[in-house]
């Protein structure tokens, strides 16, 4: 049996429609921002914090829509599940890749990119981004 992984993760479109995804260090695919829920912390706290420390950006003032919650295999974690809080967000500055991001990526949700892709962000978010 898989454990699971508690997440908040953003989905975060910019004017031309494309959605920002990331890399972590020493892994491959790419996925939403966000990270894990902190014990006592709420989903959205989580993510505030998570696009601040990993991006260098803050969310704009009533910039969160809660999308939903999703399941998927974890990207980097073998036999894990992660369960994802997914928020649209709107930031405010220009994200740039801190903490342990490794690569920022702007992707077109209705266009095959040659990268990979996290299995949440593969079926599960680009898709109801089409």
């Amino acid at each position: 049996m898989s454990g699971i992984i508690r997440i908040a993760a953003a989905v975060i479109r910019d004017v031309e429609g494309r959605v920002l995804l990331v890399r972590k260090r020493g892994t491959a695919a790419f996925m939403q921002p966000g990270g894990k829920i902190d014990a006592g912390e709420s989903a959205e706290a989580a993510l505030r914090r998570e696009l601040r420390e990993e991006l260098g950006v803050e969310v704009a003032p009533d910039g969160l829509a809660l999308l939903g919650e999703v399941s998927a295999p974890a990207a980097n974690e073998p036999d894990m599940t992660v369960v994802a809080v997914l928020y649209r967000a709107v930031i405010t500055g220009s994200p740039a890749a801190r903490a342990e991001i490794a690569e920022l990526r702007w992707v077109r949700p209705d266009e095959p990119d040659m990268v990979l892709l996290a299995p949440l962000t593969r079926d599960h978010v680009l898709p109801a981004c089409r």
